[in-house]
């Protein structure tokens, strides 16, 4: 499946990736929402772990993980007993489902930095960012808990941009590539 599309002057196009080969038609990657120990498990059994770290390695791949994919973007996990292997891609901390279970979801309109206005943000079972250090920047908190962290081409969503009509995440993460 694929999907043209034209941002301005830039063009791109939109791929199901299912397969590790279908990596190497990417500049960047969406790692989605869902259940990260599922996630974790697809992408090392499938081959696409690695052919996504052997991208980081070249510096040559953006990715944007929400939710779950945004616990795959960490080097560090609060849960010693969780099942997932982390692609190591931003210095920072996560702790999953630290906003409870599904019946607690919840939406929220944030502050992000750089952005002219507030975004309506939709958090299902989401994670937060605990702790960053090193390049790792916070564009946005919900009172103390970081929701939303950026370093070099990677960004970390806690909640889910695709849920809803506003585009300026999904664009903002195109910019950065």
């Amino acid at each position: 499946m694929s999907r043209v599309f034209q941002e301005g002057k830039k063009k791109g196009q939109a791929l199901l990736v299912r397969q590790p080969r279908d990596i190497d038609a990417c500049d960047a990657l969406i790692i989605p929402g869902g259940e990260s120990t599922t996630i974790s498990r697809v992408l090392v059994n499938s081959g696409m772990f690695d052919v996504i770290r052997e991208r980081m390695n070249h510096n040559d791949i953006g990715l944007m993980g929400t939710c779950a994919g945004c616990v795959l973007l960490a080097k560090e996990i609060t849960d010693s007993k969780a099942d997932v292997k982390l692609l190591d891609a931003m210095d920072m901390q996560v702790e999953r489902n630290a906003f409870g279970r599904q019946k607690e979801s919840f939406e929220r309109s944030l502050s992000i930095k750089g952005f002219t206005r507030s975004y309506h943000a939709v958090f299902i079972r989401a994670p937060i960012i605990t702790k960053i250090w090193g390049d790792c920047e916070i564009l946005a908190t919900m009172g103390k808990k970081i929701v939303l962290a950026r370093q070099k081409n990677y960004l970390a969503l806690s909640f889910h941009p695709e849920l809803t009509d506003d585009l300026r995440v999904h664009r903002f993460f195109l910019e950065m590539l």
